[in-house]
């Protein structure tokens, strides 16, 4: 597994692992010196720039390991001279070792349903065969990958015969603003639960634009960090599983941080078509106009992240922008497009 190395001093390391990570910010919001960044999470979950969701500031750090304690995958490390705290330590005050693993007890008829609606992959049915007693049984052996495994709860609720056990890290509060959000489908694209989603419809119905699946959502905040125009708010209640949490409750319950602008729009003047697409879809200015899709595209009056001027695409205001990179994504040319941006 791929590891980062965040800061090294002296006999300590900081250390990254890019893969666990889930855009949380729940470190972010851990740590007492403000050194961890997030950003451009829709981006980075959507594969449309080269960078990781955490960065690290300046060298405030105090190597306190809270951000590796809060961390709900383990996807951040503190280590002096190379190795990790104690089993003991680690058990009781890091989040991700108290969360109890996933089990599936012997009742298991091995149908492969837990592993059809896994959200991460991270289970299998190993050996899976017809039953050669003669009875009208499946054999086999579910395996469940702990290092990956979230904790959404998607195999116990499907599985026929109630043989898997969950244990979730958080309870907390989700809320979707129906007037701000825009249906561009980041909070999808980056929810590691599968927890929401846009329901289908038919002719005159009316549905919502972003629908939550309460039982499958872990309260982690990523899709409250990538929306681009603020509309969703995540509010972790408490922490579920026992452990010694030494200020965690204090400093991570509440909500979801906002996140930090670590990505820069880029276009391409010469590429640019001049189509105006990326600025219909933009969520930023379809919040700021409802009816830029409707005839409003060539009004004089700027956007405020968007603008075609002159035939080809500018960049309003850096400032506002979501990093979602839902323009990016509509580009027939690729003119337009994302870079990382130095945060300090």
């Amino acid at each position: 597994m791929k590891e980062v190395l965040l800061e090294l001093r002296e006999d300590k390391s900081h250390i990254y692992f890019p893969e666990k990570c889930i855009g949380c910010a729940t470190c972010v919001a851990a740590c007492p010196k403000g050194e961890l960044v997030i950003g451009s999470v829709g981006a980075v979950a959507r594969g449309l720039i080269d960078k990781d969701f955490i960065e690290k500031l300046s060298d405030a750090c105090v190597f306190c390991g809270m951000c590796a304690k809060a961390c709900p995958t383990g996807a951040l490390a503190v280590r002096k001279d190379g190795k990790e705290g104690a089993k003991e330590e680690e058990n009781e005050s890091y989040l991700n070792k108290a969360i109890s693993p996933t089990i599936v007890d012997e009742s298991c008829v091995h149908c492969g349903l837990c592993a059809e609606v896994c959200p991460q992959g991270c289970i299998t049915i190993e050996d899976r065969e017809l039953a050669q007693d003669g009875s009208l049984r499946i054999e086999g052996k579910a395996v469940i990958d702990q290092e990956c495994c979230i904790h959404c709860g998607w195999c116990e609720a499907v599985c026929p015969v109630e043989a898997i056990t969950v244990s979730k890290p958080f309870s907390g509060t989700f809320f979707r603003d129906e007037n701000v959000c825009m249906a561009c489908r980041t909070c999808i694209d980056v929810c590691p639960c599968n927890a929401l989603f846009n329901k289908d419809w038919g002719p005159g119905e009316i549905v919502e634009k972003v629908t939550h699946r309460m039982d499958a959502c872990i309260y982690c905040g990523a899709c409250s960090v990538a929306c681009p125009v603020g509309a969703i708010s995540v509010e972790k209640t408490a922490i579920l599983p026992e452990m010694k949490k030494k200020g965690l409750e204090k400093r991570i319950l509440g909500k979801t941080p906002r996140p930090a602008l670590t990505s820069i729009l880029r276009t391409d003047r010469d590429a640019c078509l001049g189509c105006g697409n990326c600025v219909i879809v933009c969520p930023v200015n379809a919040l700021s106009d409802p009816y830029l899709a409707a005839g409003h595209l060539n009004e004089l009056d700027d956007k405020p992240l968007l603008e075609v001027v002159n035939g080809a695409i500018v960049v309003v205001d850096q400032e506002v922008c979501g990093s979602c990179a839902t323009c990016c994504m509509i580009c027939p040319t690729e003119a337009i497009w994302l870079e990382r941006r130095e945060v300090v």
